[in-house]
């Protein structure tokens, strides 16, 4: 009995693991990280602004019916009228470093990918709640496990249970990591102009999802392994007590016969 709730106390920190390592994700606007290029904005429009475009305004002393003509100089050509600005997208929003101020633009990721992509982020949304939910009925079964000191077959009946749930949560993690990475690699080539970035890779959130499914998947491998050793057990046990139990049923017959 010591071995195996050891072995269950074992189970169950993976199973919060993966649990935690799923809410961090969903909650988080780090699945994906970039830069994106911009131009510089003019710095009369943005009066202190370290990143724009100097130019000089002059006044010709020519006059052309009645109008002064202005002609502009800008010291920048080339790259050096662009910047790099770091952006993240999440599940929800996408956020980039603003110009003006040191904190964050952030907007709905929704209203950037393409509209008939829209339905595949809702379905992927839901396929990461849909696992949250089966990581979290697995923790309540292994949890509710530990806390009955019963050996029965009712038990081993949980383990199974759980090793089916988790298996689940990860096929619906990894297809709704799959989902969600199309769908970013689409609205890149497609998104709205003033967002596309230039260059991105992969966040510590998408990272942190697919840990949370290989999680997943090592504990539905233990809690399977944990099952099929405690049934086979569990069948052993009650051979051995209905062999006992017969042979004790036909030692009196047997000490008949013999006084016969």
């Amino acid at each position: 009995m010591d071995r195996a709730q050891r072995q269950r106390a074992m189970a169950l920190l993976p199973i919060c693991l993966a649990l935690a390592f799923s809410l961090t994700a969903v909650g988080s606007s780090h699945w994906c990280e970039g830069t994106r290029r911009v131009a510089k904005p003019l710095c009369q429009d943005h009066p202190g602004e370290l990143h724009c475009l100097l130019f000089i305004r002059n006044s010709s002393g020519r006059k052309r019916d009645h109008r002064s003509q202005a002609v502009q100089y800008i010291w920048e050509t080339g790259d050096d009228k662009f910047i790099q600005r770091r952006f993240h997208v999440g599940l929800w929003q996408s956020c980039e470093e603003s110009l003006s101020s040191t904190g964050e633009k952030c907007r709905s990721f929704q209203s950037v990918i393409p509209a008939e992509e829209q339905g595949v982020l809702w379905l992927s949304i839901t396929a990461e709640v849909l696992n949250i939910l089966l990581i979290l009925t697995s923790t309540i079964l292994l949890g509710s496990r530990m806390s009955y000191h019963s050996s029965g077959f009712h038990w081993l009946k949980v383990d199974a249970s759980v090793a089916i749930l988790m298996v689940l949560a990860g096929l619906l993690g990894m297809v709704a990591h799959m989902m969600y990475a199309t769908i970013f690699q689409i609205s890149v080539s497609l998104g709205p102009e003033d967002w596309r970035p230039q260059t991105w890779d992969y966040g510590w959130s998408y990272c942190l999802a697919w840990s949370s499914f290989a999680l997943c998947m090592a504990v539905s491998v233990m809690a399977m392994s944990r099952y099929t050793a405690a049934r086979l057990e569990f069948t052993e046990k009650q051979r051995l007590q209905r062999g006992s139990q017969h042979s004790q049923h036909n030692l009196p017959e047997t000490e008949a016969s013999e006084r016969v």
